[in-house]
Formats: structure tokens, sequence, C-alpha cells
């Protein structure tokens, strides 16, 4: 983890580079953001179209603790900090997948376009029970 250092000789001096171990070279033109939220945190994942990961940024990695992470304001925060990331790979376009009942759903996404993001579907693959589990017996008095 961290740099890799690299050691190369030249008639008799020593040369060391340092090479960053998360720089990513290739350039992405549209990708799908999956925005997973619930009560406690906001996460985001930013994919490529056949899904292999790109980046990824959540509340809690951003700074925020304790019951800070779930707030529309981290939310917000994260979606701004990924929305640079991606700039520099070069990302135009966007899908969105959005998953869970959060507060930050919406909020991560509008910090994400509010960098310039062009978003060309939304779809929501929010869990929802069909029944559940069995309920409790009714209490013997």
């Amino acid at each position: 983890m961290g740099k890799k250092r690299i050691v190369t000789t030249q008639g008799g001096d020593t040369e060391v580079k340092a090479k960053s171990a998360g720089a990513s070279k290739r350039k992405v033109d549209s990708g799908v953001l999956y925005v997973q939220s619930t009560y406690n945190n906001t996460k985001l994942l930013l994919t490529d179209k056949r899904g292999n990961a790109l980046m990824w940024n959540s509340s809690g990695s951003a700074g925020f603790r304790g019951a800070k992470k779930g707030t529309p304001f981290a939310a917000a925060k994260v979606g701004e900090v990924l929305a640079e990331k991606a700039q520099a790979v070069g990302l135009r376009e966007i899908d969105v997948v959005v998953k869970g009942v959060g507060s930050g759903r919406e909020s991560a996404i509008r910090g994400f376009i509010s960098k310039g993001f062009i978003i060309n579907s939304i779809k929501d693959q929010t869990p929802v029970p069909h029944n559940g589990p069995k309920p409790k017996k009714p209490r013997r008095v």
C-alpha cells in the first residue's frame, strides 16, 4: 500500500522514483454511480459500464463520525468529492442506481450533479420485503 519505489542504476548513480499506487491512467467517458444509503451511512461507488470499480467514497471515509454520517449534508459532501475524482478520469455522463432508505439518497446525487455531470437514468433498486418474517404470537396473560 502507499507508494511503490523503483530503483534504477545508471552508470553508478542510484535514482529513486516514487509512483503512486492509486493513480489510474485510463480515461472513461460514461459510467454507473451506485448510491447505497442507510440510516447510518452513505456509500458511493463509481464503475465503468462493464461494472469494474473505478473509485468509491463514503461518509465515514470523508471524516464524518457517529450520527453525522447519515445526514444529507455528509452525503452531499461525499458526492462532491467523488465527482472531483471522476472529473480527473474524464467522466462526463453517468447512470445512477440507488439502493436503501437513508436520508442521503437524493443529496448524494445532487452533490455529484453540482460538478456538471449528465445523468442518463436513475434507477431505484431498494430491496422491499414481500412478506417479511413471521410475526410474534399474541401474548397470553
